[in-house]
């Protein structure tokens, strides 16, 4: 059975921790059913199936506007899931997270003003998942 922590590194509690464990523990539903290999939108399909039979509230595909100096930029960003209205899910289906996809998922927190990213990679043998924290 998976335990989490009760603090972050640093001594802090977690944040949202039992709804991450729920949503951690959707995804390793996922994984353990489809494996490695698919596409990130089957994934995705299946993480909506997943948190529906789980009764847990998401917005796929969330569009954000980004300011720049007061003005609404043409290009927005999307991200892939906003789970229970307070934490922001970013979906890979790659080898191997790196830090330009930790960068994504905090700019993305810091445009959706959200605290807590959660970036899963289905593209490993096991679920590989990382706590993002604005």
């Amino acid at each position: 059975m998976l335990e989490w922590p009760h603090q972050e590194p640093g001594g802090k509690d977690i944040l949202y921790r039992d709804e991450s464990f729920k949503i951690i523990g959707c995804c390793m539903e996922v994984h353990r059913e489809l494996g490695k290999g698919h596409n990130e939108v089957i994934y995705k399909d299946s993480l909506c199936l997943e948190f529906g039979r789980s009764d847990i509230c998401l917005e796929r595909e969330k569009e954000y506007q980004v300011l720049y100096k007061g003005v609404v930029l043409p290009h927005k960003y999307f991200a892939d899931f906003v789970v229970m209205d307070k934490i922001l899910l970013e979906v890979k289906a790659i080898d191997c997270l790196t830090d330009a996809h930790i960068k994504q998922t905090l700019n993305y927190l810091a445009v959706s003003r959200l605290k807590l990213g959660l970036l899963v990679n289905f593209g490993e043998s096991s679920l590989v998942f990382k706590r993002v924290i604005l």
